[in-house]
C-alpha cells in the first residue's frame, strides 16, 4: 500500500462548542493576529512532500467567515456538537482522496512534517489509520513523555462506513473506534521535535500565554 502524490485531503476540526472558551467559536479566536482555523490550515498547506492534494474545514458556526479562507467548508452531518468523530465523518463523506488527515483547530504548533511521518507508518504497517503521540504539555520535558493524539490521524476514505455503524450505535470516542480498525501510532518524540507540538489552547488564557 502507497499513500500516492495528491491522495490526500487535510481536515481542520473547527465544529466544537468552545466550551472551555466561554462558547466562543474557537477556531476564529486570533494567535498573534491569525484566526486558529486558519493557522491551522496554512500549516496543513505547508505539509513537506507532495501527497496532499487539496483542504477543507469542518465548522458548524460563522460559515461565511470560515469560507473566507478559501477552502471547503461543511458542517457536521450528525446534530448536537458530537465531537470531533462527527468531524471526522463530514470529512469522510465528503473527501475524493483515498486518504483524510484530520488536526484539530487549536494545536497550532503541530508538525509540518505530520503528513509525511504518519504516511511512511501506514506504508510500512499496511495499516488503515496512523495516529500521530507526542508530550502532552503537562508532564515534565525530563520526562519525554508521549501520549497518542488521537485527533491527528490518517486515514483511509473506505473507513466511512465503519464509522457510520460505530456512531449510529452511539459510539462517541475516537480511540474506541480506532481500536477496531489496523492503526498504528507514530510518535513524534525525536531530536528537533517540538514538544510543545501538541499542546491545545483550550482556554482563552492558554492562548494568550502562547503568544507570549
Amino acid at each position: 500500500m502507497t499513500v500516492e502524490p495528491k491522495s490526500v485531503t487535510g481536515l481542520v476540526l473547527a465544529g466544537g462548542r468552545g466550551s472551555r472558551m466561554g462558547g466562543v467559536d474557537k477556531g476564529l479566536q486570533t494567535l498573534n493576529g491569525t484566526p486558529l482555523a486558519l493557522n491551522a490550515l496554512l500549516r496543513l498547506q505547508m505539509q513537506e512532500g507532495q501527497r496532499l492534494d487539496g483542504c477543507m474545514i469542518n465548522a458548524n458556526r460563522h460559515l461565511g467567515a470560515y469560507e473566507a479562507f478559501g477552502v471547503p467548508v461543511w458542517p457536521d452531518s450528525l446534530e448536537g456538537y458530537a465531537g470531533p468523530l462527527a468531524g471526522f465523518m463530514t470529512g469522510l463523506e465528503r473527501c475524493e482522496t483515498p486518504y483524510l488527515l484530520t488536526v484539530p483547530c487549536d494545536a497550532p504548533l503541530f508538525p509540518l512534517d505530520l503528513l509525511e511521518r504518519l504516511a511512511q507508518a501506514l506504508e510500512r504497517e499496511d495499516a488503515e489509520i496512523a495516529m500521530a503521540a507526542g508530550p502532552d504539555g503537562e508532564s515534565a520535558p525530563e520526562d519525554n513523555a508521549t501520549r497518542p493524539q488521537p485527533v491527528f490521524c490518517l486515514m483511509q476514505v473506505n473507513l466511512l462506513e465503519s464509522l457510520v455503524r460505530f456512531t449510529q450505535g452511539g459510539g462517541r470516542k475516537i480511540d474506541a473506534w480506532t481500536a477496531q480498525h489496523r492503526t498504528v501510532v507514530v510518535p513524534f518524540d525525536q531530536p528537533g521535535d517540538d514538544p510543545r507540538a501538541f499542546c491545545n489552547t483550550n482556554t482563552l488564557a492558554e492562548l494568550r500565554a502562547l503568544e507570549n
